[in-house]
């Protein structure tokens, strides 16, 4: 991928299956028998059987490794594995790596999946606990000491930030919360299906590192999501119409960090995001107005306004209005704040869904869809398309 010009990947590959297990808070099982069952049930979405897999791709965050899920579900020879770090940045990168994969010809049919008991094993909320040394933990230790030891903690720095620069409150948060809530409430699969909030309700909860309330942090989840990418004349065959993948990009930034980038000249964008955005338009030749719906990374409320605004959907500082606006139809299966935190892999899903006209909060007529992944770390993101 170049940041200058528009690669050759777009229209090469698709999304053809997509599976998860339940989302819940205590599933009862280990982490490789979430992967399996996702990945099962992705195959038979896709009309394929496990006999035809021949790559995989996964985080170097998950716990169960491509040969094991692979035992434990019968695929068999693996001509393509790979690993994409940064947690929740990896989201839309393991669609990317399976597309190219597909496109040189390395392999014919890739299953991501992404797997986690992270509600009731490891709780990223947590905080750092026991890291073992790494250069990555020296970017850490500039901010552990003074008690940012958290994701929220390290967010709520540049939200901040971005308040003070355009002159607004933490309500206006509260505007992603809301549209999050209100499409969860209608969706059967998400942890808080008929619960949907006001922005009283935002507002009344409580801090959790200020400016951030706990309904501006996502929640923790276990389970499982796969999906399944082959090429788009295969695609065609097969039981779904396909969601073409018309762009795929990553990006990091200058003076990069993973969540504690403080020492950037300017703490209200997400640079990283920029570079995405960029290189999505180029490549696919679309721009914001052709987007029927966002699929867009919400960990925490004030990421998903910096991200709309590094794609140019509204001006910076203008994110909240935007949502408000309703403008976009924004995370219609509830995104983490609704459905389920699945670093991302959810939203895929979901984007796949709107594009075959099956989503429970469908957008009438979809047929461009935006996917974002994990925000203030080096991310990646997809545009999908119908096909034809």
């Amino acid at each position: 991928m170049s940041a200058r010009r528009a690669d050759s990947l777009g229209g090469r590959a698709a999304v053809v299956g997509i599976g998860a297990t339940a989302f819940s808070k205590d599933s009862g099982r280990s982490e490789l028998a979430l992967a399996a069952e996702a990945v099962r049930a992705a195959l038979a979405d896709a009309g394929l059987t496990p006999a035809d897999v021949d790559g995989m791709v996964t985080f170097t965050m998950d716990t169960s490794p491509e040969i094991t899920v692979a035992q434990a579900t019968g695929i068999g020879e693996l001509s393509f594995f790979s690993r994409v770090h940064y947690g929740g940045g990896a989201a839309c990168a393991t669609v990317q790596q399976a597309a190219l994969a597909v496109a040189s010809g390395l392999a014919e049919v890739v299953v991501c999946y992404r797997a986690f008991n992270e509600r009731s094993g490891r709780r990223f909320g947590a905080g750092v606990q026991r890291r073992e040394p790494s250069a990555e933990g020296v970017a850490l230790g500039w901010a552990l000491p003074y008690g940012l030891l958290t994701p929220a903690s390290w967010v709520a720095m540049a939200a901040r930030r971005y308040l003070h620069a355009y002159g607004l409150e933490p309500e206006v948060f509260g505007h992603v919360a809301v549209t999050a809530r209100r499409h969860a409430a209608t969706n059967p699969a998400a942890h808080f299906h008929g619960r949907p909030i006001t922005l009283a309700d935002h507002a009344a909860s409580r801090w959790i590192a200020e400016p951030l309330r706990l309904l501006d942090c996502c929640q923790e989840t276990d389970g499982g999501q796969a999906l399944v990418v082959t090429s788009v004349e295969r695609a065609r065959t097969l039981r779904h119409p396909p969601a073409v993948i018309a762009a795929a990009a990553q990006g990091a930034g200058r003076a990069q960090e993973q969540m504690t980038s403080f020492y950037r000249d300017d703490l209200t964008g997400l640079p990283e995001m920029g570079l995405v955005a960029r290189q999505l338009w180029r490549t696919s030749g679309l721009g914001p107005g052709d987007i029927d719906v966002g699929v867009v990374y919400d960990h925490f409320t004030p990421f998903v306004l910096t991200q709309l605004e590094e794609f140019g959907f509204c001006p910076p500082g203008e994110g909240a209005a935007f949502v408000a606006s309703g403008a976009l139809p924004l995370n219609t299966h509830g995104g983490q704040l609704g459905e389920a935190y699945l670093h991302g892999m959810n939203g895929v899903a979901e984007a796949v869904r709107q594009l075959r006209g099956t989503a429970v909060n469908q957008v009438a007529g979809a047929r461009h869809a935006l996917v974002t992944a994990g925000t203030g770390v080096p991310t990646s993101g997809l545009i999908l398309r119908a096909d034809g």
